[in-house]
């Protein structure tokens, strides 16, 4: 019979309805002929067949099955085809007539399972990990002594069913050497570790851990362990790798959230949809640079002119975003199910392209922080960087007291508010510019509300004279003037002002301050406020004056005044005329002081006057000389920028993401954007035991987001705690209980200690889900606490150390490595936050070129983490040493040993210089005493000292090669890089 007959007949002819021998009959040729390629184990083109609800899902090509429908159904027509391109199964001999037949009826009659679906349950979705988290029972020990706490109780209970002894306490030197790298990425300096040995109250080591865990450096040592997860860096990645200027804001914030011991489902909630629960907190949107932190491709989302690029890029783009969240946050490889169903996991392609609905609105951006200002935390310690930039900047001027900063409302010690000024009519602050005023009432003295400011006048001639002070002070040498006046006094230009300089001098920058005081216009300011809040009583005032407008001659005049007496004049001068400068003598008994500009008579015009840095000093301080203005200026710059970010100003950007209306969202038939199929609903996996809906397709972008959010930190959610907590004890022991930290799935690892596993997520959840709470009970446990030295009995049964009967010893990871050789060499900059170290030549062109440069300056000396790292041009030292390229998720770091890398730490240019200053500090602080070189050496690489013979050895390197050479074989020991 020909096929299409074949296909009427199976189509048309009429069919009982299906009795259990017909539907018995179909279901045996499904399970001898199509469930080895379409079952639980493989599903060919996405299909299963042994179970009635995969099979009606189909593939994917849509539909296998329509009940009721084998005309419409793509099973029968390939069972019955006589291509062999289409044909099922492709193997073997074709399905009989009375084979096809069976099925066709079966179909007809509703393809029934007996009992609905006579698979039964996936057996996958059995797997422990999908499993509600449970505290177990502790277990009881033989060995009750040796506990600290209750994760040895269930590490010991594993060693003795193994017949494993588990090892004694490592001795002092090496716990708090292993403790420091293990939390702070550093050594210990020699005086911290000599102060932990001669420590003997009870709790010392307990003290140390609460101490590693206060510091500063936590943060930044594991932050490095989440941005490996996150695969962030500095440039774009792909081709033309461009740089991300804003993206270290992102990274900044990981560090905070760490060390400010941000609840960890709080921290990845900010990750997912900070900048939705809290739009005008910079923090949260900062937060958001996790799901920009990967690589994109700016060619295919940007540059091409080819719509299927541009849609293959985009599809790219969101895969990213997916697989980052579910890997990190929950261990599952969703992204194996982009082309079709997970291979291994319960993970459909459907639920992936749900997933990717979440995401569907989001892009990654350079966008701008909020300007509601900092958080709480932040701000705190913006406030304390602020006040000591401020008192490292009075140092570096002398001790002096800025004019200008208190007419910007500050105590002249730079609290006040750059742009602000002081409203000469009313004598009120004010921030908004404004022109020409109204309403003036020339030589009316007008009492100011601004600290150490008496008042202000708009001045002309008159009989009476000019009112200069509240006490009544006049001055009658006033010229006459048009009685007009701009804008405001200011802490800075005043609006419209032509310039800011004056020369080759910039006195809005660099350091330098303007008083900006555009004629016509006077301010006095109190000296005795000034002194009762801590001014000297004997000052001198010096400044800078000069024409800031555009007329060239006669412009304006200016006048300074001591208690109504004149001490200064300047008259007629233009932009031309230049800078003159003012140093003038204030007695103890003076109370006030008067700066006045005004016009030559012929109109306000652009007569911007401008004292430029005006202060007062101690009458016996010295000037400033001209090599400290660059520290000026940067503390300066310093305090700007701090000062922007306390007031959320809009300057701020941080590359992150932003949100668009979501684009429908169809899932791609074999993964290919051009193939689309049926549409989905935003929603998560459903192989977990809490509802999979996340929305529908009208869902606002922030909502999707947000929902996932809920439902990856849900409680009921049995792997985000189960994922974290062992996070963190691979971190801590160089293997997870789960040695496979990102796949939780079937094709991952199973855990070494389960009943461990679900106690510590329990415990988590207990401690409010504290990251650091978690540290300490880990650090303080009998486990970590354990010597490293290999045990015969151990090595025999359990080679890799999986039930912990030592502490594994392992490498210091690369950043860790250089970082400890700068912290030993002393010359490591502990300067935290703000743009990465940039150590390459840039060269801008379409594909940026990065060119490593020697490190040889303080600013690329920072710790590792500040790294601008480049994607496309790796680290050649850092590489070396195992760092990992981050266009990659590293949820492990890899460990080799190569020839390169003894070579890298012996001769590579950043060693080499390192090692000499190792050197110079060595004899700094041992003396000329080679014995005491050696000994200081050993005590500064390896914090102990040396023994004899290592003492006499080195000796004889220090004579005849040099102190070194010395120092570079140590920064290559064994012990100078592993940690036991």
């Amino acid at each position: 019979m020909r096929l299409s007959g074949l296909l009427v007949l199976l189509a048309v002819t009429p069919v009982a309805a299906d009795g259990p021998k017909d539907g018995d009959a179909a279901r045996a040729v499904l399970r001898e002929r199509c469930v080895s390629c379409h079952g639980a184990d493989k599903q060919r083109g996405g299909l299963r067949l042994d179970a009635r609800a995969p099979a009606l899902a189909g593939g994917d090509g849509g539909p296998a099955i329509v009940p009721g429908k084998s005309g419409e159904s793509e099973l029968v027509r390939r069972v019955v085809s006589a291509d062999p391109g289409l044909r099922m199964p492709p193997k073997g001999d074709p399905l009989t007539k009375d084979q096809a037949a069976a099925i066709s009826k079966w179909i007809d009659a509703g393809a029934e399972w007996p009992g609905g679906d006579a698979a039964g349950p996936d057996p996958r979705k059995q797997h422990w990990a999908w499993q509600p988290v449970a505290r177990p029972a502790v277990p009881r020990v033989l060995n009750a002594d040796w506990p600290r706490n209750e994760i040895d109780r269930f590490v010991l209970a594993r060693l003795e069913r193994e017949g494993l002894s588990p090892s004694p306490e490592a001795d002092r030197r090496t716990l708090i050497r292993r403790l420091s790298f293990d939390l702070l990425g550093l050594p210990p300096t020699p005086e911290r570790v000599e102060a932990f040995l001669r420590d003997e109250r009870p709790g010392a080591y307990e003290r140390l851990v609460d101490e590693f865990l206060a510091s500063p450096h936590y943060g930044e040592r594991w932050a490095r362990h989440w941005l490996d997860v996150a695969h962030y860096a500095d440039t774009h990645g792909f081709e033309r790798d461009m740089r991300r200027d804003n993206a270290w804001r992102y990274r900044d914030w990981v560090i905070r959230a760490l060390n400010a011991d941000l609840r960890y489902d709080r921290f990845l909630a900010d990750q997912i949809a900070g900048d939705v629960a809290r739009p005008k907190d910079p923090d949260a949107v900062s937060a958001t640079g996790f799901l920009a932190a990967g690589p994109w491709d700016f060619v295919g989302q940007a540059e091409t002119r080819s719509e299927v690029l541009r849609r293959a890029a985009r599809a790219d783009d969101l895969d990213d975003m997916v697989t980052q969240v579910m890997t990190a946050a929950c261990g599952l490889t969703v992204n194996c199910a982009r082309c079709h169903d997970h291979k291994i996991d319960p993970i459909s392609q459907r639920e992936y392209f749900a997933l990717t609905a979440v995401f569907a609105g989001v892009k990654r951006a350079d966008r701008p922080l909020p300007a509601s200002g900092p958080s709480v935390a932040r701000r705190a310690e913006l406030e304390a960087a602020l006040v000591k930039v401020r008192a490292d900047r009075v140092t570096a001027t002398g001790g002096a007291y800025d004019l200008a900063d208190i007419v910007g409302g500050g105590d002249g010690r730079g609290t006040g508010t750059p742009g602000r000024g002081i409203d000469p009519l009313s004598g009120r602050s004010q921030d908004a510019t404004r022109e020409l005023l109204a309403g003036v009432k020339p030589n009316t003295y007008a009492r100011s509300d601004v600290r150490f400011v008496d008042g202000l006048v708009v001045p002309t001639a008159a009989p009476a004279g000019t009112p200069v002070t509240s006490t009544g002070l006049v001055v009658k040498d006033v010229p006459e003037t048009s009685a007009q006046v701009w804008d405001a006094v200011r802490n800075g230009p005043v609006n419209a002002q032509f310039s800011t300089k004056l020369g080759e001098t910039d006195y809005a920058a660099g350091g330098h301050t303007l008083l900006g005081l555009h004629a016509n216009a006077a301010v006095t300011f109190d000296l005795a406020a000034l002194r009762a809040a801590g001014a000297p009583r004997e000052l001198t005032f010096t400044a800078t004056v000069g024409y800031f407008g555009k007329t060239e001659k006669a412009g304006a005049s200016a006048f300074v005044y001591v208690d109504g007496r004149e001490q200064y004049r300047r008259l007629a001068f233009g932009r031309d005329d230049g800078p003159a400068r003012v140093s003038i003598r204030v007695p103890a008994d003076a109370r006030f002081l008067t700066l006045m500009a005004t016009d030559n008579g012929n109109g306000i015009s652009h007569d911007q006057v401008g004292f430029a840095d005006p202060w007062l000093r101690a009458a016996d301080a010295a000037g400033v000389p001209p090599d400290r203005w660059k520290d000026i200026a940067a503390l300066t710059l310093r305090a700007t920028e701090v000062r922007r970010e306390l007031s959320g100003g809009a300057g701020p950007r941080v590359y992150a993401v932003e949100s668009d209306p979501p684009p429908p969202v169809r899932v791609h038939r074999r993964g290919n954007p051009e193939d689309p199929q049926a549409e989905v609903a935003p929603g998560a996996v459903s192989c977990l035991p809490l509802p999979a809906a996340l929305g529908t397709a009208a869902t606002p972008e922030g909502e999707r987001r947000t929902a996932l959010a809920e439902w990856i930190t849900d409680p009921r959610n049995p792997l985000t705690r189960r994922v974290a907590v062992n996070r963190i004890w691979h971190y801590h022991f160089g293997t997870g209980l789960v040695d496979t930290p990102s796949d939780f799935g079937l094709g991952g690892g199973k855990p070494s200690h389960p009943e461990l596993l679900d106690w510590l997520a329990e415990e988590f959840a207990a401690r409010r889900w504290s990251v650091k709470e978690l540290h300490r009970l880990v650090c303080t446990s009998a486990a970590y606490r354990q010597s490293s030295k290999p045990v015969a009995a151990g090595l025999a049964r359990d080679a890799a150390d999986r039930m912990l009967w030592r502490f594994p010893p392992r490498r210091l990871e690369a950043e860790a490595i250089r970082d400890t050789i700068l912290a030993v060499s002393g010359k490591l900059n502990r300067e935290m936050h703000g743009p990465g170290y940039q150590d390459f030549r840039y060269t801008e062109a379409y594909a940026p070129v990065y060119e490593y440069l020697p490190p040889d300056a303080p600013e690329v000396w920072r710790r590792t983490v500040y790294r601008f790292a480049v994607r496309t041009t790796p680290h050649q030292f850092l590489t070396t040493l195992d760092c990992p390229n981050p266009a990659n998720l590293t949820p492990t770091r890899s460990t080799t040993t190569t020839p390169l890398q003894a070579l890298a730490l012996m001769n590579n240019a950043f060693t080499l210089k390192q090692a000499g200053y190792f050197a110079a500090r060595v004899k700094a602080e041992a003396g000329d005493q080679v014995d005491a070189q050696v000994n200081r050496a050993f005590v500064l690489a390896f914090g102990r000292p040396a023994t004899p013979a290592e003492t006499g050895r080195g000796a004889e390197v220090v004579r005849a090669h040099g102190l070194p050479v010395l120092c570079r074989i140590l920064l290559n020991a064994t012990e100078f890089v592993y940690v036991d």
